[in-house]
């Protein structure tokens, strides 16, 4: 009879699981909302483009052997103009727009990314450092955030990208550059983890399970990693998700600046200053697509962050 009785428990488990999956409020609010479903699916595409760029792309923009002059400044493929396959034309090096937008966007979307993470682990270490054991530990940490609050992201990553391209050499290969940018990036962004987390953790920190784990010696970083960091992360996801809309962007200022990708593996910031150079001489479409483009992308994202803040807080549901 013991038998029997369990023999059914692993289906109702199951079927348990799915319940639950299918009653989550999370799940719930996405499918309730139309705009953040249409948000979902235009990031998976673009996510989706950037993956497979080159397979899908016409041309490897990045390919000096693919490039002909002789095409440079083509219009799209609808004015009378337009040459196949160039569906949205080409820019002054007689690159496909549409390849070009392929792969920059990877490009964009690996800065991004990569910035993200690094700003993430960062902020995050040292707000479960400054949290767990205040002191002067504490002190020292948020004096350093609040001061870098004071400047604008986009400042702190150009001092940054100055200063290590300074220090690495004038001459950097394409790999290196990326590299820089997600350092500098990163840098710029630890700061909302930093003070989200501290106050999280000071929160968690006073409570009983936190107390027992000490009492029975388990080491402080496994109290933090293991117990309470699991507690905070629904705040961190948010920033996460915003902040890669911003890291996005942070690249494709720092490209428009100069001070990003080279124009032989341009992202999508920089193929909107190449196109700026084109405005008013009536090449309207290197510019236009590209930034479309990177609006579309940081719109869905930033429209995605939104929802999950929403969808997080506990006080709006």
């Amino acid at each position: 009879m013991r038998a029997a009785a369990t023999t059914p428990r692993p289906v109702s488990e199951r079927r348990g699981l799915r319940d639950r999956m299918r009653d989550s409020d999370v799940l719930a609010s996405f499918l309730r909302s139309r705009l953040t479903i249409v948000a979902a699916v235009v990031t998976l595409m673009f996510l989706v483009a950037a993956v497979f760029a080159g397979s899908i792309s016409p041309q490897d923009p990045f390919d000096p052997a693919q490039l002909d002059l002789l095409n440079s400044r083509l219009p799209p493929l609808w004015y009378a103009e337009g040459q196949s396959p160039f569906l949205l034309g080409t820019d002054e090096q007689g690159r496909d727009i549409l390849s070009a937008i392929l792969h920059g966007l990877r490009i964009s979307l690996i800065v991004g990314f990569l910035g993200v993470i690094f700003s993430a682990t960062l902020g995050i270490g040292l707000g479960l450092i400054a949290g767990y054991f205040g002191g002067i530990v504490d002190t020292v940490i948020m004096r350093v955030a609040d001061v870098q609050l004071t400047f604008p992201a986009i400042l702190i990553a150009l001092l940054i990208d100055g200063v290590v391209k300074a220090a690495l050499g004038g001459q950097l290969d394409p790999m290196t550059i990326l590299a820089v940018l997600v350092f500098s990036i990163g840098l710029s962004f630890w700061v909302q983890y930093a003070r989200t987390v501290r106050g999280s953790v000071m929160v968690e920190k006073n409570k009983d399970y936190i107390a027992a784990a000490r009492l029975i010696g388990v080491p402080a970083p496994v109290i933090m990693v293991r117990h309470v960091l699991p507690n905070v992360m629904g705040p961190v996801l948010v920033i996460a998700t915003i902040n890669l809309a911003l890291a996005v962007i942070t690249e494709a200022t720092l490209s428009f600046l100069g001070s990003g990708m080279p124009d032989t593996m341009p992202s999508l910031g920089t193929l909107i200053r190449i196109g700026n150079n084109y405005l008013f001489s009536g090449e309207w479409w290197i510019i236009a697509f590209p930034g479309v483009a990177l609006a579309a992308l940081v719109l869905a994202i930033n429209l995605l962050g939104d929802w999950l803040r929403d969808a997080l807080n506990p006080r709006l549901r």
